[in-house]
Order: structure tokens, then sequence, then C-alpha cells
């Protein structure tokens, strides 16, 4: 079911496109990590958001 609402469609973006990844565990962190959830390394990236056709 498609959401058609604007506003909850963008928080729902938001949510899934917006955290960081960790590169030494790969578990997903908040947008404001500093440092990884799990094993606490510094090691940390964007999630890669390219939209592209399925």
């Amino acid at each position: 079911m498609p959401i058609t609402d604007v506003e909850k469609k963008q928080l729902a973006q938001k949510h899934r496109l917006f955290y960081k990844i960790c590169r030494d565990c790969g578990v997903k962190n908040a947008p404001s990590a500093l440092r990884c959830r799990k094993c606490r390394g510094a090691h940390l990236r964007w999630k890669k958001r390219e939209l592209g056709a399925k």
C-alpha cells in the first residue's frame, strides 16, 4: 500500500535512508553517532542513497 501523504513519505524516507553504517562490523547506527554502538569503532560511513529503478 503506497503512502500518499507527503509528510509521512518524507519522514519514512528520512528514517529509511539517513543513517550511518559501521565499516568494521556492518551494524546500523544513528545519524548523530560518532562511534559504533556494537563494536565501539570510529569507522562510520553514511548509507549510500542512490535512487534507481527496480
